[in-house]
């Protein structure tokens, strides 16, 4: 089968859920056999997201091979399973240095270098970079941005291209909003109407529209919308708000949107597949109606900006059927007077990830209050690195005990930087990023948990764990179960004597996905809950 390109692009607002819209293309499309993967062009001229606020773009997401990407590629894993690389990432940034480094190295002969060609070739070169590579059925492509902005025009000129010299073997999906005006009491299609006449002056015309509505919009809204914007009536579907995002899939499928795409590009349309482990997935979702309530102690206060931690903790309770109720909690509000009232009524505490001094000593309240009154507690990454710090000085009694990267004077480095990294003076230029191995102690929770010996998790950060402390740590309680193999530094720490309580410096909520779980979640739920 020759590669199809699906180009999916949004219009009207930001946030209407492209990412959640493109996930759910590449789940139908598996769902029917074909092998899939699911690209992000975004137009921001940052080289990644990785030095950006959460604030900003929400989580940074990594992939396996350690690039910084933006929060959508979390979702493409989550709902297909696929492990996304550098490739399927790439931002105006990236494609704007490529060139200039071409052009600095003599590759295009003194030419004068332009937008059209050379940037929307390099565009184009790079949509294609998958499948030259591998060999996928559909390569989808999701533009981010709206159409009309002005960062956005060179990325729709190169699929404009892209679709004339594909033909049958590229569609375009186009996503835009259909508000509903309460005090007239009607649904308003003028700026789908609008967005589209926006993107045909671009030269496209979308073969599929999807239209997302908070209300139910009935069969004449939509053959409406089919006569004014030239598409068929039966490409145009609406996306509803639903209950969960994981419902998004088979709402689509219920319109057949997986049937008019493989039909657009010219292939035979097949049986509707039943999606069995999906069903199931959300079947169980319906049932689960007894809550866990677990907090979030972090500094960003943003639903976003810990999404794939919200998200692994919803699937691992769904699993022990239960519904998460997740209470952020401000590490920055938190204090050794209050710290009682802050984490009240909690089952579980994850402490979260970040950088920076700000809500550091509102974490550390945190840790001791949950380790004090042994509810379970998951740190993660930084988080982990809080509850070293936490141990040091009130168990192994350093009062000064730090990380250097908040008091490089401390005399307690419990947590350090690592040689190679003193040098490192670009904030771009995290050392530890990606997949890296990790070896778990025989007869460790964690090695349970796992049900391996060797397992393999995504990082990012820069300090460690300062191995000169080992030896005091283990002696005093706290057990230091999983090692890197290769550098020997600290990737698990776990108390044993509590019901619950583990650090991983690692970022495990990047591998959970919806038909497979993170055991760590998994088990750190099942323990709340008393399983």
């Amino acid at each position: 089968m020759v590669t199809k390109y699906i180009f999916v692009t949004g219009g009207v607002v930001s946030s209407l859920g492209k990412g959640i819209i493109s996930a759910s293309i590449g789940k139908l499309l598996q769902a029917r056999g074909y092998k899939i993967t699911i690209q992000k062009f975004d137009p921001y001229i940052n080289i990644d997201p990785g030095t950006l606020n959460p604030y900003e773009h929400g989580e940074c997401y990594v992939t396996v091979d350690g690039m910084e990407t933006d929060l959508d590629l979390g979702h493409y894993e989550r709902f297909t399973g696929i492990r996304t690389t550098r490739e399927n990432s790439v931002t105006t940034g990236r494609i704007y240095q490529a060139v200039i480094d071409k052009e600095r190295h003599g590759d295009y002969l003194g030419r004068t270098i332009q937008v059209v060609p050379h940037i929307t070739d390099e565009i184009k070169a790079r949509i294609k970079a998958n499948a030259a590579r591998e060999h996928f059925d559909f390569v989808i492509t999701e533009i981010g941005g709206t159409i009309g902005d002005i960062e956005s025009a060179p990325f729709m000129e190169a699929i404009r291209q892209l679709r004339w010299e594909m033909g049958r073997n590229a569609i375009n999906v186009h996503l835009t909003y259909v508000p509903y005006l309460r005090a007239a009491g009607e649904t308003k299609t003028k700026p789908t109407q609008h967005s589209v006449k926006e993107l045909q002056s671009m030269g496209i015309q979308p073969d599929i529209l999807i239209l997302r509505t908070e209300k139910h919009l009935e069969p004449a809204i939509l053959n409406k919308v089919a006569s004014f914007c030239n598409v068929e009536p039966s490409c145009v579907v609406q996306s509803e708000d639903l209950p969960s995002i994981y419902e998004v899939p088979i709402n689509m499928q219920n319109q057949d949107l997986d049937a008019s795409i493989i039909r657009k590009l010219g292939e035979e349309v097949g049986p509707k597949p039943e999606m069995k482990p999906w069903r199931t997935f959300l079947k169980l979702q319906k049932e689960s109606t007894e809550e866990v309530h677990i907090g979030l102690v972090g500094k960003y206060d943003l639903q976003d900006a810990y999404k794939s931690i919200r998200e692994s903790l919803n699937l691992a309770a769904i699993y022990n059927h239960r519904q998460a109720r997740l209470h952020f909690i401000n590490s920055e509000n938190i204090t050794a007077a209050n710290v009682e009232e802050q984490l009240q009524g909690l089952e579980g505490v994850v402490i979260c990830p970040g950088f920076g001094q700000r809500g550091i000593d509102g974490k550390i309240e945190a840790i001791h209050y949950t380790r004090t009154h042994n509810i379970p507690t998951f740190g993660i990454c930084l988080g982990m690195q809080m509850i070293v710090i936490e141990f040091a000085r009130n168990v192994l009694g350093y009062a000064d005990a730090h990380s250097m990267e908040m008091d490089p004077n401390t005399r307690h480095n419990v947590i350090d930087i690592m040689e190679d990294q003193k040098s490192v003076t670009d904030m771009g230029g995290t050392m530890r990023l990606g997949a890296y191995r990790c070896d778990l102690r025989e007869g460790s929770r964690v090695r349970a948990i796992y049900g391996q010996e060797r397992i393999e998790e995504r990082h990012r950060h820069r300090y460690e764990f300062n191995n000169a402390y080992r030896a005091e740590y283990e002696k005093n309680g706290m057990q230091c179960v999983g090692l890197n193999p290769e550098s020997d530094l600290v990737e698990i720490v776990e108390i044993p004597e509590l019901r619950w309580f583990v650090g991983t410096q690692f970022h495990p909520e990047y591998s959970s996905s919806v038909l497979n779980p993170h055991p760590l979640f998994l088990d750190f739920v099942r323990t709340i809950i008393g399983k």
